[in-house]
């Protein structure tokens, strides 16, 4: 990267992890659009790994927090199916093209406008139990999806959310989850070659960034409704998604 390039980059990169850092500090979801932001500037795959280790680092802070708090059931269903779809996400990224991950990436970003939209009609009226089928099906969808763009979230929320579970069980369940899901998708990206020194080098210039912006997530979610901060997150999560769709659809055919 030079000149323009490494504006371009470094912007999306501070983005991207402030999006994380905003979802960690209690607007979940938010870190949907973190990476189709940074894969605005680089490749999908190379945007995971230099943002995959400071999501560790956030992540076992809130193992920290949450750890008597969590439904064991969820995270005996929901583990194991996310090892498989972290495993189909690494076959797809060796195997097929920089644009086709692109797509995959823009099409997910898609998907979670669009879940957003509709998670009131998803939670329904009663509460469901933990079940295996749904719990495998979207355990597995949020592997794939996290290891491809680190947007596990949605699928998680619609197996989880229709429960209804207390508020602090939910949290520490979510937590441990993709802290659990996040150390799954490192050995991939090792034999994917993507935890270069250049690449390590950019997630400690970025880390400081992660964990402000962990704070600041926390405190803007005590004093700003939810609600301006997801009508503007969907709005750009739309744009980024179909340029990321457009730009790799074009690139493909």
């Amino acid at each position: 990267m030079h000149g323009s390039a490494d504006y371009a980059y470094y912007l999306a990169a501070v983005i991207a992890v402030s999006l994380f850092g905003l979802s960690k500090g209690g607007f979940s979801g938010l870190g949907a659009l973190g990476l189709p932001v940074l894969a605005l500037a680089v490749s999908p795959v190379k945007a995971a790994a230099i943002t995959l280790p400071i999501l560790v680092v956030q992540d076992w802070v809130g193992v920290w927090a949450f750890r008597r708090d969590f439904d064991r059931r969820n995270l005996l269903i929901l583990a194991p199916a996310a090892f498989l779809g972290v495993g189909g996400g690494w076959m797809m990224a060796s195997e097929v093209s920089e644009a086709a991950v692109r797509l995959t990436v823009g099409l997910i970003s898609l998907g979670f406008v669009v879940f957003m939209l509709a998670r009131d009609r998803v939670i329904g009226d009663k509460a469901t139990k933990a079940d295996v089928p749904p719990g495998l099906l979207w355990g597995a969808i949020s592997g794939f999806t996290s290891f491809v763009s680190h947007a596990g979230g949605p699928a998680f929320l619609v197996y989880t959310m229709p429960q209804r579970l207390p508020p602090r069980i939910f949290a520490g369940t979510s937590v441990i989850f993709f802290a659990a899901v996040n150390l799954l998708k490192i050995p991939p990206y090792f034999m994917l070659g993507q935890f270069t020194r250049e690449n390590l080098f950019q997630s400690v210039i970025l880390l400081p960034i992660g964990i402000l912006s962990t704070l600041f997530g926390v405190w803007v979610a005590r004093r700003v409704p939810a609600s301006r901060f997801y009508n503007a997150i969907l709005m750009l999560s739309a744009l980024v998604g179909m340029k990321l769709t457009y730009d790799s659809l074009r690139e493909l055919l």
